[in-house]
């Protein structure tokens, strides 16, 4: 094989600048840097901006999963179903409130879990279900609500992939009871680490904005602000869920850059599937009928008329110094969970984990860049010895 020359392209690349350095410095020389002001403005402009009634930050999309569990009843005896194909924090989450996590598969175009694919998981138990916009592909909510509400089964959305994806002209998450955010490196709006919860149900937020501070019943801002600190009441078993001020002040930065950033990302989207789509045996994920996506992850899947598998084509890309990132896992694989299906009941899970790989995808991607990665997928053995 040939030494790589070229310099290396990563798959995703955080827009972090001097707009994030100015925000968090101001942050610092304001002497208040743990949950407070900066976090209560982040989270009103990711309600406007998402469309949601009531914003709650936190401290990683995990937790915003575990407390839209909580605040919804979820808990001991209850089936939570969700899609294999994600995170395995989407299926951690249940088990966190003592819940049963019930598998269902997905769609073989979106990755994202169906109507059909949802009724079909659901038991005499179920009381949740999870959906995920997977890879920023946005699911359709309403065909799952339709499944779940008449059953009073409260509907999840982890979009942490989602920000800045639409569903019938509206954000991601703006029809959901209770939707989940990430704003990890690998998202398209970053705070570091960090994530939201957003809800239609202001008695929800309420909780949970107490619950993510040991469910204090006066916020550790409030007691600070004042001479004489008033007495706290812990009226339950609560979690250190916050996020602080530094990281809400680089959130407010990348929320304004998210109309550009994701619009750069759907025309380099749009300009490999130009490229890819004469490549026999490579398919690329796309828009559904009834969204847009902002591509946070953008996969495509080898078929059996493709020279290479999907590792093979991973290792040719790596040789050519393009960082490649296999498809999305399958928590059903994983050693706590492999008891929670039987083999074979996840078959579009199971191909799509096998068979795609996450393409590089940022918004400072070039065209010559974009052009190094095509050469490679046109012509995977060009370098082989």
């Amino acid at each position: 094989m040939s030494l790589v020359q070229e310099s290396r392209i990563n798959v995703m690349t955080p827009w972090l600048g001097a707009d994030e350095v100015a925000a968090v410095t101001a942050v610092i020389e304001s002497g208040w840097v743990a949950q407070g002001p900066k976090v209560a403005e982040f989270e009103r402009a990711f309600a406007r901006a998402m469309q949601a009634q009531e914003a709650v930050a936190v401290s990683n999309c995990t937790t915003a999963l575990h407390l839209a569990l909580v605040v919804a009843g979820i808990g001991a005896g209850d089936d939570v179903v969700v899609p294999s194909f994600s995170f395995i924090a989407t299926t951690n989450a249940p088990t966190y409130v003592g819940a049963r996590p019930v598998f269902a598969d997905v769609d073989a175009a979106t990755g994202n879990v169906t109507a059909a694919t949802v009724e079909a998981a659901l038991t005499p138990a179920t009381r949740a279900v999870i959906v995920v916009d997977q890879g920023g592909i946005p699911v359709d909510l309403d065909a799952v609500r339709a499944v779940c509400d008449p059953r009073d089964i409260v509907v999840i959305e982890d979009a942490a992939c989602g920000a800045g994806s639409t569903y019938k002209g509206r954000p991601v998450g703006a029809g959901a009871e209770l939707a989940a955010w990430s704003f990890h490196p690998r998202k398209i709006l970053t705070t570091g680490e960090g994530g939201m919860l957003t809800t239609s149900n202001p008695a929800w937020a309420a909780r949970a904005r107490m619950l993510r501070e040991h469910a204090m019943s006066v916020s550790a801002a409030d007691r600070h602000a004042s001479l004489v600190s008033p007495p706290e009441e812990y009226a339950e078993v609560g979690f250190n869920f916050r996020m602080t001020d530094l990281q809400a002040a680089v959130g407010l930065v990348q929320l304004s850059k998210l109309p550009e950033v994701v619009g750069r990302r759907r025309v380099n989207a749009a300009r490999y599937r130009g490229a890819i789509a004469g490549i026999r045996g490579l398919r690329l994920v796309d828009d559904p009928a009834y969204g847009t996506a902002n591509f946070q992850s953008l996969w495509v899947e080898v078929g059996d008329e493709y020279p290479l598998d999907r590792e093979a084509l991973l290792v040719a890309l790596a040789d050519a110094g393009i960082s490649a990132r296999r498809g999305i896992m399958a928590a059903h694989r994983q050693p706590p969970y492999r008891h929670l299906a039987a083999a074979g009941s996840l078959p579009v899970t199971e191909r799509l984990t096998d068979r795609t790989l996450i393409l590089p995808l940022f918004h400072t991607l070039t065209a010559a860049d974009q052009d190094r990665v095509v050469a490679v997928l046109r012509d995977p053995r060009r370098d082989a010895a």
